[in-house]
């Protein structure tokens, strides 16, 4: 156990920082694949996996989606950035929040398995702010049915993040509110 009471083994989740600072080097096409294939081993409703991944590397266009997605601008210098969406027509009884849910588990995976290679990683909203879905889905030209969740930028780590949690017991309620 660590001073805080953590288990050793557990430490590594809670290394897991937001990274949106980054330095030269490449993300190589086997690493990428590790970071999808740890995606897609998250768990969906009734095994839908709606889940759909556009890996972006265009400079052009990772300078748009920094322009574009609030507090996005690590983008700019990111050298992968990868979307995360849902099929809708996939998605258990073809439902919105099933969806939202499954690419939440799958990208909860991807930046845990980034922080595991010593990649840097940042989660970026896009649903629910509908400008920011229209953008995307026009950007990376989507389907009609796929809905584009968030965007997680990649890259080598320039900065450091202490590992920490943000529990609070005041939130945490037994047997009933």
């Amino acid at each position: 156990m660590n001073p805080e009471g953590i288990p050793e083994q557990l430490g590594w989740i809670f290394g897991r920082r937001s990274v949106r600072a980054y330095g030269p080097g490449a993300i190589g096409d086997d690493q990428v694949e590790i970071l999808l294939r740890a995606a897609m081993a998250a768990p969906s409703a009734v095994a839908k996996d709606p889940w759909r991944f556009v890996v972006v590397r265009d400079r052009s266009l990772l300078a748009r989606l920094a322009g574009n997605l609030s507090n996005g601008s690590m983008l700019d210098q990111a050298p992968l950035g990868i979307v995360v969406a849902g099929d809708l027509h996939a998605a258990h009884d073809r439902q919105l929040s099933y969806l939202l849910q499954d690419c939440a588990a799958a990208i909860e995976n991807l930046l845990l398995s980034a922080h595991g290679l010593g990649l840097g990683a940042c989660w970026l909203g896009i649903h629910p702010r509908q400008h920011r879905i229209d953008f995307v889905t026009n950007l990376l030209c989507l389907p009609e049915a796929v809905i584009p969740v968030a965007c997680i930028a990649l890259g080598q780590p320039a900065e450091t993040k202490e590992p920490r949690s943000r529990f609070n017991p005041a939130w945490v309620h037994r047997d009933r509110w």
